[in-house]
């Protein structure tokens, strides 16, 4: 039987000390309206892919939530229980009951860290320029170096003219071979004010000579100011641009914001441990991981843990051990994470420091999907001719609107079982992955044998059958897994952007005592 809490005493927990996974089980459009502060997204649709992954520890204090009205909540309880999870407890009253008790709900995603963001600009008082100086600055062709702190895919979508992409996480480690003058201007950038701030930060924490100075608003200021954004661009870091020159630097300041510094044995009897979660975080290249890593290890790109930290690790107050192979990555970033309130510590030795070996911590891999019965692209369209099925498409809602199978249908693992009631036709699933549809079939269409569309969309346009596409389809209001305001921002639209900027600015005054006294940064005194 499910256990319920009432928001006073979730409210209780969250600030007691101990660990605590908060889920929010909800989909991504609804996560992002209104949620809890340290709400963690796991939205049903990927409940099984991503729980294990982010939710290591089976036995761990987990509270699930939602709109107070659905029955997700205990749909997901049921599933985490059947996934071998024994603390489960879901909100009494959902969201909706949180906020009727007097706290805080908040819109948006990653709450946490771009809050921490706003909070760091305002204890660091760190320098900043705006989108018109450095516009000026570029049209006199001033000595400046603007390096932009997204990952590589987001920088291929837009990014300042003449930039050049450098994730967070590895400026520590390449911006001496970027660049190597010590009195060049060096601007940071991101899309909006997170990355720009935490990125110019890091390089003046690392007492980096040069002057450094974030960007203000990043490619949303620019945009807004009328200023040209590039697209398509490919200027990144080198593949051999790493250089350890800071590696005392970044020792230093890891030692002022208390990192500890532990042993491959140490993090061994961490990982044995039944009452504490473990994170083994990988905070190399994408490449880098790709050629070696650590047992039980996953891959967290130092920039977006930072950024994102609710993508990698689900539960607050776990241990978090980072690891590189340079000695100047994981002790920059653990810096961070100790202000922003986690237990974060530095794998000495890194990825050559005795850890591959006798490490019983497991990879947190999903559980096998329930396979389902396939049919080829040609055999669904000749049955589609006859009118003997029903496909029901269970991608992302963008991607129907964008093209789909005509006579599809829309749905989503938590409408799929009332989308489908009294379908007496034979139920054909085109998803992107497969095991999601096979966890959604197997618990939302109880009484049908439903098949699975071999090789989803990719396999019907290889086969050149015809596509429909529906732009108004499925309607916003139903699109309960995109969040509109965060993308609109970046498509040409003004007024979203200017909305996201005043709600991410807006985000500490929004913050209540206790939520606040759980960062960690210095005092802006300290730095005046």
């Amino acid at each position: 039987m499910t256990s319920h809490i009432d928001p006073k005493t979730l409210k209780a927990w969250l600030h007691d000390g101990g660990e605590i996974a908060l889920l929010d089980v909800r989909e991504h459009g609804q996560y992002g309206q209104a949620h809890l502060f340290y709400g963690i997204p796991l939205p049903f649709s990927r409940l099984e892919a991503d729980a294990p992954r982010l939710v290591p520890r089976r036995s761990v204090r987990l509270v699930a939530y939602d709109d107070g009205a659905s029955a997700v909540a205990l749909r997901s309880a049921e599933r985490l229980a059947a996934l071998g999870y024994t603390g489960v407890h879901v909100l009494q009253g959902g969201a909706p009951a949180w906020e009727a008790a007097g706290y805080r709900l908040f819109a948006g995603v990653n709450l946490p860290s771009k809050t921490f963001g706003e909070l760091a600009e305002e204890a660091y008082r760190t320098p900043r320029v705006s989108a018109n100086e450095l516009a000026g600055m570029l049209a006199r062709k001033n000595e400046v170096v603007v390096l932009d702190g997204r990952p590589v895919s987001e920088f291929h979508k837009m990014s300042i003219p003449g930039a050049t992409c450098c994730p967070n996480g590895e400026l520590a480690y390449r911006v001496r071979r970027l660049v190597p003058d010590t009195g060049t201007p060096i601007v940071i950038n991101c899309a909006g004010r997170t990355r720009s701030i935490i990125g110019a930060q890091t390089l003046i924490n690392l007492g980096l000579p040069n002057p450094v100075y974030a960007l203000e608003n990043g490619t949303q200021g620019w945009f807004l100011n009328d200023h040209k954004l590039a697209h398509g661009g490919t200027q990144r870091y080198a593949p051999d641009s790493g250089n350890t020159d800071l590696r005392p630097a970044a020792k230093a300041l890891a030692e002022r914001f208390g990192v500890p510094t532990v042993t491959a044995q140490t993090v061994q009897q961490w990982a044995a441990q039944a009452d504490r979660t473990l994170f083994l975080c990988d905070v190399r290249t994408p490449e880098e991981f790709a050629v070696r890593s650590l047992p039980g290890a996953q891959h967290t790109p130092g920039g977006q843990l930072l950024q994102a930290g609710d993508q990698y690790f689900g539960v607050r107050g776990a241990r978090l051990v980072l690891f590189d192979s340079d000695g100047v990555r994981a002790p920059t970033v653990a810096s961070w994470l100790r202000q922003m309130g986690h237990d974060a510590s530095v794998l000495e030795g890194g990825l050559d420091g005795g850890l591959a070996s006798g490490l019983s911590l497991a990879p947190a891999a999903a559980p096998t999907a329930p396979a389902l019965k396939t049919i080829d692209a040609q055999s669904l369209s000749a049955r589609l001719a006859q009118g003997g099925v029903a496909p029901i498409d269970v991608r992302g809602s963008m991607q129907f609107r964008a093209g789909h199978i005509p006579q599809a249908r829309w749905s989503i693992r938590p409408r799929l079982a009332a989308d489908t009631k009294g379908e007496t036709r034979q139920i054909v699933l085109v998803a992107d992955d497969a095991a999601l549809a096979a966890w959604a079939a197997m618990s939302e269409l109880d009484g049908h044998a439903p098949l699975l569309l071999e090789g989803g969309m990719p396999a019907w346009r290889a086969a050149g059958l015809p596509l429909q596409a529906t732009p108004a389809l499925p309607a916003d209001a139903d699109c309960i897994d995109y969040l509109f305001f965060v993308h609109d921002r970046h498509d040409g639209n003004k007024e979203a952007a200017r909305r996201y900027l005043a709600w991410e600015t807006g985000l500490v005054a929004q913050l209540d005592a206790q939520e606040r006294a759980a960062f960690r940064l210095p005092s802006a005194t300290s730095h005046a």
